[in-house]
């Protein structure tokens, strides 16, 4: 009886002993998984532009960028836009610093073409036209001690399959972008 007796406390102890060494870790505010953010730069431009971004660990993240373009006040040629993304991060807190980032992109583009034929430059109007692209971006991001974020981009990428059937052969990133991770 004592043996089964001291064998259970034993056993306890040992449970005890883990969960306290557990629950002494305090994680650090900078190290959550998750990061929204908005673009301010597209937002001043009549377009809505959204991410969210998932840390992967200290140095690399996925995520998705969706950007709708809802006011055609500045004869925006995009109409929608789904990228998701890759990212390596370079800087010494966690997923934050200096980037650079793999993005392929489905989007919707309008189907205007400039031709020159002997000299005159005649518009054709097209469907709106669908395609992928791929392309690389570089930036920066910063985050404060309240877990607010804030974000430069600019990338390049080109369309794969529809680039004839349309002017706009190229997908530009830019962003200056606020959020915050949680």
């Amino acid at each position: 009886m004592k043996k089964t007796f001291l064998m259970i406390i034993f056993l306890f102890s040992l449970f005890t002993v883990k969960a306290q060494s557990q629950n002494d870790t305090i994680s650090n505010p900078f190290e959550k998984k998750n990061d929204v953010k908005l673009n301010l730069y597209f937002t001043t431009l009549g377009l809505f532009e959204a991410t969210y971004e998932r840390n992967i660990n200290r140095k690399s993240s996925m995520g998705i960028t969706g950007l709708y373009v809802f006011s055609k006040k500045n004869d925006e040629d995009t109409n929608f836009l789904i990228s998701p993304f890759y990212r390596r991060y370079f800087g010494k807190k966690y997923a934050s610093g200096f980037f650079v980032e793999g993005f392929g992109t489905f989007g919707s583009t309008d189907g205007k073409q400039l031709t020159d034929m002997n000299g005159n430059i005649t518009l054709n109007e097209g469907p709106d036209v669908l395609d992928l692209s791929l392309g690389l971006s570089f930036g920066c991001k910063w985050i404060t001690k309240s877990r607010i974020i804030f974000e430069v981009l600019v990338g390049m990428g080109g369309n794969l399959f529809n680039a004839d059937k349309t002017d706009h052969d190229v997908i530009n990133r830019r962003a200056i972008s606020v959020g915050y991770r949680f």
